[in-house]
């Protein structure tokens, strides 16, 4: 077909008019309607009921006001002769309105259905609160325990029939000594403030008690460390030891945490030979630690606390006072209950200390220290505490009190679960469970901990990865625990300069921003999402991290906004609350900057380029 010159002008001139009529930009004004506020849950009083035999026992419950929309429920358990506690449930219900998560101390990156959202704590074990949200972050309704010693389990589910959710808070699963009084408070907090705001709020209810004072946390408990754990295992020498020093110091790190291994000539990974605590591995322990103190780090030892091995020389010494034999391990577990058992751990780690010159102990496995059915809750037989739960607390706070008094800024630290409200009381730092080379499992765990730990440290999992890691591949274990005081264990000796240069340029932001990054506010994002955004801001100061491709918000007044790119896109997207007149810089992953330039911006949204594990930072101050 042939067309006409005629033609050719019509069909010209239609195609401006389509191309101008949609590259065409309208204001457009409309506004949204209101959206209307969700009114806070109500918990009917007269729900809150303890189901259960109560046997001898009668209970009183008080409900008292904290403060607007905070309840405490007091359950009081009474009998006129010594008693035996048996399992009861405090239920009650509540309405599903406008709850989108849940949050609980234990919530992992393998999420579980939040209509069924369980788990179980006690001192030594995770911590008695659970959350649930709405899609805005916002908390619902917040429950807690005032008893974190003693064994409680969370179950809430939703009933299909009402859409209700009917918590389960299970007492006394776990045999307790006989009594004549027991005292619980339930707290239920249902303002609508931000869903780890309200978690806070429950860790200073906690801190408030005195049998729960959290211990002084020393400036050295949030400097970054290097552990040998996942770089040596049990494979220690102290010449490697040192040389690995020698670098981590140069890197940023101010401590160096000696794993397992260091005790025993056995390598087999169990604890058939743990419990004596003689240093045949490292002979020349003294030495070794005053090596380390030449680099000008601190020196943290690691000990198993319940544990004594069925081929120790020290077994046949505490014959009779274990609590139970856990076979694939070759171990014992031992009884706090008794007195000679109790001294001879306090003094295990007050002898070391004292003549090692220790600046701190990794203290491990005491959620061992558990009753089973058969285990005879009573004095006799040369126990002084007929409950193992208040044996462990009684042992762990001489621990810290006899540590402590002989050094005043001593390092302890547990791991999760070891993570309740009374574990702050026995330890300053407390660090993620095992996650190696998982960097969004560390990400989750730390902050979880996070929320919950206040002022005590907190630190990340041992980070490691393979030499043949592109460099913002590894540097992507250090972005997703950056909110957290950093534990390096990759041979340094052994990885590329590349991946050194990079750690130095992270661990110098890091120690220079640990005032935002570990003091300053901290706004945790989505749980269900496994957080997507971290944010910490201090001095108008913000430092904000994207896991996932989510605008980024600015905050008001700020000086200097840090977007760190922890995600595999190049694309940042953020949105300024105020005009931006300043410094707009783009560094890569080892800190190297690949555009820089004064610049204005709007009010509004922008997009910028940034490198992977790379930064984008906007500063007024300049």
């Amino acid at each position: 077909m042939k067309y006409t010159a005629f033609q050719k002008i019509a069909n010209l001139l239609i195609l401006t008019l389509v191309f101008y009529s949609c590259n065409k930009t309208e204001k457009l004004n409309y506004t949204l309607a209101e959206i209307e506020t969700v009114q806070p849950l109500e918990i009917i009083k007269d729900s809150i009921k303890v189901e259960g035999d109560l046997g001898n026992f009668k209970i009183d419950k008080v409900i008292t006001t904290e403060a607007k929309g905070v309840q405490l429920i007091t359950f009081k358990f009474s009998a006129d002769t010594p008693s035996e506690l048996q399992p009861v449930t405090i239920k009650f219900s509540f309405p599903s309105l406008a709850i989108n998560g849940y949050w609980n101390p234990k919530i992992a990156i393998d999420k579980v259905n939040y209509y069924y959202s369980g788990f179980s704590a006690k001192a030594s074990r995770n911590a008695p609160v659970l959350a649930f949200y709405d899609h805005a972050l916002n908390n619902r309704i917040t429950m807690a325990l005032s008893d974190a010693l003693n064994k409680s389990e969370f179950v809430s589910y939703l009933k299909e029939e009402d859409v209700h959710f009917y918590p389960k808070i299970k007492l006394f699963g776990e045999k307790m000594p006989k009594t004549k009084t027991y005292e619980i408070q339930l707290r239920i907090d249902t303002r609508g403030i931000p869903y780890y705001k309200s978690i806070d709020d429950v860790a200073s209810w906690w801190a408030n008690n005195p049998m729960y004072k959290p211990m002084q946390v020393p400036d050295d408990a949030k400097k970054p460390m290097y552990s040998t754990w996942y770089s040596y295992h049990q494979s220690i020498t102290a010449e490697d030891i040192i040389a690995e020093c020698k670098i981590a110091k140069t890197l940023g790190c101010r401590a160096v945490i000696v794993d397992d291994g260091w005790q025993t000539q056995d390598g087999s990974r169990g604890y058939a030979y743990t419990g004596d605590w003689n240093p045949d591995r490292i002979p020349n322990m003294k030495g070794f630690v005053e090596a380390v103190h030449k680099e000008d780090m601190k020196f943290l030892l690691w000990y198993s606390l319940p544990f004594m091995g069925e081929k120790a020389k020290n077994y046949p010494k505490f014959r009779g006072k274990y609590l139970r034999y856990w076979e694939g391990q070759g171990t014992y577990v031992l009884d706090p209950r008794y007195p000679e058992v109790r001294e001879y751990m306090i003094n295990t780690y007050v002898k070391a200390m004292q003549e090692w010159r220790l600046d701190g102990f990794k203290l491990d496995f005491i959620g061992w220290f558990t009753a089973t059915k058969e285990t005879e809750l009573t004095k006799a037989d040369g126990r002084d505490f007929a409950s193992v739960n208040t044996a462990t607390d009684a042992l762990m706070t001489e621990i810290t009190k006899k540590l402590t008094a002989l050094k005043p800024d001593i390092l302890i630290e547990f791991r999760q679960p070891y993570i309740g409200p009374l574990m702050r009381k026995y330890g300053n730092m407390f660090r993620g469970v095992d996650a190696p080379n998982n960097a969004v499992a560390n990400k989750v765990e730390v902050t979880n901990l996070r929320i919950m730990a206040q002022n005590t440290a907190v630190h990340s999992d041992m980070f490691i990865w393979r030499p043949e890691e592109t460099v913002e591949q590894a540097a992507l274990q250090i972005l997703n625990i950056l909110y957290s005081v950093p534990q390096l264990s990759v041979k340094l000796q052994d990885i590329p300069k590349e991946h050194l240069n990079m750690i130095r340029y992270w661990f110098n932001y890091w120690n220079t921003n640990r005032n935002i990054l570990i003091d300053g506010e901290f706004i945790p994002s989505n749980p269900g999402a496994n957080y997507p955004l971290l944010t910490a801001i201090n001095n108008k100061h913000q430092i904000t991290t994207a896991y996932e491709d989510i605008v980024v918000t600015a905050n008001d007044d700020l000086e200097r906004l840090d977007i760190i790119n922890a995600k595999a896109t190049t694309s940042i997207t953020f949105q300024l609350q105020t005009n931006f007149k300043g410094t707009l810089n783009v560094l890569n992953c080892k800190g190297e900057s690949i555009f820089e330039k004064e610049i204005t911006l709007n009010k509004g949204t922008h997009t910028s380029k940034v490198p992977q594990s790379g930064m984008l930072i906007l500063d007024l101050s300049k």
